[in-house]
């Protein structure tokens, strides 16, 4: 039986069968909706359950409980911030973002461009690290918000968000985090660092898909972008997830700081052993202001589609380019951001690690990513 390495935790990752246990009894035995209007036994479980989840968000990123909407996931949280807030506050027609944000994020300014907004993008290095002195010099009286990432996706560069909040704090605009690749695996303290929303995703810590949240800070006003009842404060309508999210709290909980260290190690492993490949190349920092679990690297001459091909057939699962565009083919709006050119983002690999991954399978797939890439440039038609 072939053997599976699976190196694309940062498009989601495996459930931890803790959280499945923890979310069981509220799909076969407290299944009742969480509401007050019928006070009956089901629903009064399913909401102190709903609660109990919401005080471990909050208290993960220093927040209220009340300070939590619960959403379907990193997606919709980004467009309940940006859009919501947008739709509530329309004096101001200004955003401010990065070229290499989420496109749940771009694609939501985009879209609020075409009704009238007006919106900049900062540049970033070619680690990723924004531009802090143009993000000052774009905020003006027309701004409404900044919204930046904690970490990027692709390349796993960790902004400086303190000194972004203290930025915005100063400008008297709200502040935006897009937090889904950072949340657990980096200290988050929405106070300290002057965050007003902050989106976040069960997925991408061993938790259930469809379901994440936003951080809504005490006095930020948004117009819902569904109309219904009052649930998550009247933000968010619709019954409640509540196996989700009490399957989320429990994935928080679980986290270990041990086996954030060890990804950490099996990063730097992975990435010195790839880049022992000649024209090869790290997008994004070394270090401690990469993401634990990220390495993206470039291979010169070979397409990273026919990498991640080869690399399937052997058990490994990887993603070239951007996730969200490995299908089309597109070249990664990120890679191409640092300043390098359509061949690198289209020959760029993400590999990103989890706490189940080890040490045996990062040789395992340096060995392979060795052979994979001698071979396709042997018949590449781009000459080295």
């Amino acid at each position: 039986m072939q053997r599976t390495v699976y190196l694309d935790n940062a498009t989601t990752t495996a459930m931890d069968p803790k959280v499945l246990d923890a979310m069981k009894p509220y799909f076969f035995e407290w299944y009742g909706s969480p509401t007050h209007e019928y006070g009956h036994t089901f629903g009064l479980k399913a909401r102190e359950a709903l609660e109990k989840s919401r005080e471990v968000v909050a208290r993960s990123i220093g927040a209220k409980p009340e300070e939590i909407i619960f959403t379907s996931g990193g997606t919709e949280s980004n467009n309940l911030a940006i859009k919501g807030l947008a739709l509530a506050n329309k004096e101001k027609r200004h955003l401010v973002t990065s070229r290499i944000e989420h496109t749940s994020v771009l694609n939501v300014i985009k879209s609020l461009e075409k009704t009238g907004f007006k919106a900049s993008y900062i540049n970033v290095d070619g680690e990723g690290f924004i531009d802090l002195e143009q993000l000052e010099d774009e905020i003006n009286e027309e701004t409404l918000l900044v919204s930046i990432q904690h970490a990027n996706q692709e390349i796993g560069t960790i902004q400086d968000i303190e000194e972004i909040g203290k930025i915005c704090e100063e400008k008297d605009v709200l502040f935006h985090v897009d937090a889904v690749q950072s949340f657990t695996k980096l200290p988050i303290d929405v106070e300290k660092m002057n965050i007003d929303l902050l989106s976040i995703s069960a997925h991408k810590i061993h938790g259930p898909k469809g379901v994440g949240a936003l951080y809504v800070g005490d006095g930020v006003k948004l117009k819902p972008l569904m109309d219904g009842g009052y649930n998550e404060f009247g933000v968010r309508p619709g019954t409640e997830n509540v196996p989700g999210v009490v399957g989320f709290a429990k994935a928080i909980e679980l986290v270990d700081e041990d086996q954030l260290e060890n990804m950490r190690r099996l990063r730097d492993y992975l990435t010195d052993g790839l880049l022992e490949i000649s024209d090869s190349r790290l997008n994004g920092p070394k270090g401690e202001k990469r993401l634990c679990n990220n390495v993206n690297i470039t291979f010169r001459f070979v397409e990273g589609e026919s990498v991640l091909l080869h690399l399937d057939i052997r058990g490994i699962i990887v993603t070239t380019g951007s996730a969200c565009f490995s299908r089309s083919l597109q070249p990664s709006h990120v890679i191409l951001a640092l300043g390098l050119r359509h061949e690198d983002a289209h020959g760029s690999v993400r590999f990103s690690l989890s706490k189940y991954n080890t040490l045996e399978e990062m040789d395992y797939t340096i060995r392979n990513v060795r052979e994979v890439v001698e071979q396709l440039r042997k018949i590449s038609p781009v000459g080295r």
